[in-house]
């Protein structure tokens, strides 16, 4: 069979089990080009500051006042740019951080970390929905082999607790301290909107690892810019900065940007610029797009982003109230909060501070695509994810509230659920009736 036919094959058996992944339709930014304009709930545009007019022009303003605009000129080993070096040092200083290195986009950062950072004999332990590119940067690792890798339950303690237990009973060299183990979490997970038991976690990881060989190292991709202290993320909400061996912040979420940091100490910056290939081997980012995070971080810093991230917190609210209520009449099956947004809780992960509220709202679902697309003909814009981005069985829409978002948009998005679940409802009832129906007289008797 040809290279050809295979990769066909490839595809069209992803399209006859419904998962094959395309490119979403286009959407204009010229209200003239499209008369009906989207309205977002699928991007990680969190504090909506792609669209937000005052960056626009400060973005502006500066770029035409930056001596360089266009392009890099190459690898940071060859072209050390002048912004690239301040932006740095800024960034280490807003998050309280001994050192920062600059990456081209999350996924390079993680890619680069893990891959070259645990050396031989080292252990690497992850919530099972951390991101994808950390699995690729472990599968690269010298901690590739089942032996020095695993997994833990999702935002489980207990479950990180056997985990590291069992490595310690397998692995004298933990105990010892000649062998380190690096437990890698995020804090805002994407995909389910839930929140890591970063205090306890890292409490964790000191208490069974004495010798000081165990290392957290934090993902904040999706947090930046919306909690902590100007935006700084939850390992500063928590005061863990020196208790967290690496954290990783991006700017293409909540800042409107794009490129990546990883903050960490000035022997772990020079190790990665030495064997973080990911870093090493390509052309870093562009002069522009130094400019562009400098001025977002000109918000974060004069409090422009804590106020957008706090209208963005009452939008939450509103929206969790309102399908709290309109969701409970259908079966959880055809749509329904996962259980941990069903009701208000009373948090036990923070409990000295107000629970925190995220963005991401899945809509958990056997039938993501119809209602999917039921909510795209009303003009919102709200994507299904299924496996194998998530786990089988665990099919959604995921719906992604922003500072932009009014409640206007919210009402129109849930009354669009409703309706969609109260069609397929009747569809079904309909269904099962017939059936009924069409059981043989005797056999009902």
């Amino acid at each position: 069979m040809s290279l050809e036919k295979k990769l066909e094959a490839s595809l069209q058996s992803r399209q006859q089990r419904q998962i094959l992944r395309s490119l979403p339709p286009p959407t204009s930014s010229n209200p003239h080009e499209d008369d009906r304009q989207l309205i977002d709930f699928t991007s990680n545009d969190y504090l909506s500051l792609t669209s937000y007019e005052p960056l626009r022009r400060r973005f502006l303003e500066k770029l035409n006042d930056s001596r360089d605009v266009l392009g890099s000129g190459g690898s940071r080993l060859l072209v050390n740019g002048a912004g690239h070096h301040e932006l740095e040092t800024r960034l280490a200083t807003f998050f309280d951080s001994p050192d920062a290195l600059l990456f081209n986009s999350g996924f390079d950062a993680n890619v680069g970390f893990f891959t070259c950072v645990p050396q031989e004999g080292d252990v690497v332990v992850y919530d099972e929905y951390i991101h994808a590119s950390v699995h690729d940067g472990i599968r690269a690792s010298r901690a590739r082999g089942e032996d020095y890798h695993g997994s833990f339950t999702h935002n489980s303690v207990e479950s990180l607790r056997n985990v590291l237990l069992r490595f310690i009973d397998a692995m004298p060299g933990l105990k010892s301290g000649d062998s380190n183990v690096i437990v890698a979490v995020e804090t805002l997970y994407s995909m389910d909107g839930t929140f890591a038991p970063l205090e306890d976690i890292v409490d964790l990881v000191e208490t069974l690892f004495p010798a000081g060989n165990g290392y957290v190292v934090v993902d904040e991709a999706h947090a930046t810019g919306l909690y902590g202290r100007d935006g700084r993320g939850l390992v500063s909400h928590f005061g863990l900065e020196k208790r967290v061996f690496a954290r990783l912040h991006t700017f293409g979420k909540a800042l409107g940007s794009s490129g990546a940091v990883i903050l960490t100490s000035p022997l772990v910056k020079a190790y990665l610029l030495n064997y973080a290939r990911s870093l090493i081997y390509t052309t870093s980012l562009s002069a522009a797009s130094v400019v562009a995070i400098n001025c977002s971080f000109d918000l974060l810093e004069d409090g422009t982003s804590s106020k957008l991230a706090q209208s963005l917190e009452e939008l939450i609210n509103y929206t969790l109230e309102l399908l709290r209520s309109c969701l409970e009449p259908f079966p959880r099956t055809l749509v329904s909060l996962p259980e941990t947004l069903r009701s208000p809780p009373v948090s036990r992960i923070y409990p000295n501070t107000k629970h925190l509220l995220s963005p991401i709202i899945p809509l958990m679902t056997s039938a993501p695509r119809p209602l999917s697309a039921r909510l795209r003909e009303k003009g919102l814009n709200a994507r299904p994810i299924t496996w194998p981005t998530v786990p089988k069985g665990m099919d959604r829409v995921r719906v992604c509230l922003h500072a932009g978002n009014t409640k206007e948009h919210v009402e129109s998005l849930v009354h669009g659920i409703v309706e969609w679940a109260t069609q397929e409802s009747e569809r079904c009832r309909a269904q099962s009736d017939s059936k009924i129906g069409a059981v043989p007289l005797e056999s009902k008797l």
